[in-house]
């Protein structure tokens, strides 16, 4: 059974955008989670501000929304974390 060239070129490009899939489908799911992120984050300061606008900065309403803030960024920097613990 002999495998020609054009067998083996063509396995080896195969493998060749298998590899490079491999490779770009984690960037891009990393890069969708950091957008999210920023989003929740974006939308929990606007949330904060419209609260000190209507309210007050020190009041019940807004510390809430400070908050729901702190949350939002400390659920950004934990992922941000197990994602650099996983590539160790």
């Amino acid at each position: 059974m002999s495998h020609g060239p054009g067998k083996v070129r063509i396995f080896i490009a195969g493998l060749i955008i298998f590899s490079f899939a491999v490779a770009v489908v984690p960037l891009q799911a990393r890069d969708r989670d950091d957008r999210k992120c920023e989003q929740r984050i974006h939308k929990a300061q606007e949330a904060l501000e419209r609260a000190e606008r209507k309210h007050g900065s020190h009041s019940r309403q807004a510390e809430q929304k400070r908050h729901e803030l702190e949350e939002a960024r400390e659920r950004c920097r934990h992922r941000d974390r197990d994602h650099d613990h996983d590539r160790q």
